[in-house]
């Protein structure tokens, strides 16, 4: 994990570790550097992974560089949001959300809050 309990990065060598085998809850950003709606999210993300950390795992995963593990879980736009619990697919967003929205999904599937 990055410092200062920052995002996972993700790629597809270490996606398996990272996410399937996960103890904890995990949110995964499939994102890309060209992406507006990216960026628009990606602090949103950045500031989950504090309030979160020890209770789920937020990670980012560049659909670019790792066409392998986006391809697996049929991500087609981005972002995409996937939201893994037990090594399954839990639940999806498209596009941009709120933070309040993701926020709820996160104390959902760790079963507290940040």
């Amino acid at each position: 994990m990055a410092q200062d309990a920052k995002y996972v990065t993700l790629t597809d060598a270490n996606f398996q570790s990272e996410v399937i085998d996960s103890d904890q809850p995990v949110l995964v950003d499939f994102w890309a550097t060209w992406c507006g709606p990216c960026r628009i999210i990606a602090p949103i993300i950045e500031e989950l992974a504090v309030e979160f950390d020890g209770k789920a795992k937020l990670a980012k995963l560049d659909v670019d560089h790792n066409p392998q593990s986006a391809m697996a879980f049929g991500v087609r736009s981005i972002p995409t949001l996937l939201f893994f619990k037990n090594g399954q697919v839990v639940d999806q967003l498209i596009g941009t959300a709120p933070k309040k929205v993701l926020a709820a999904k996160l104390e959902g599937l760790a079963g507290q809050p940040a």
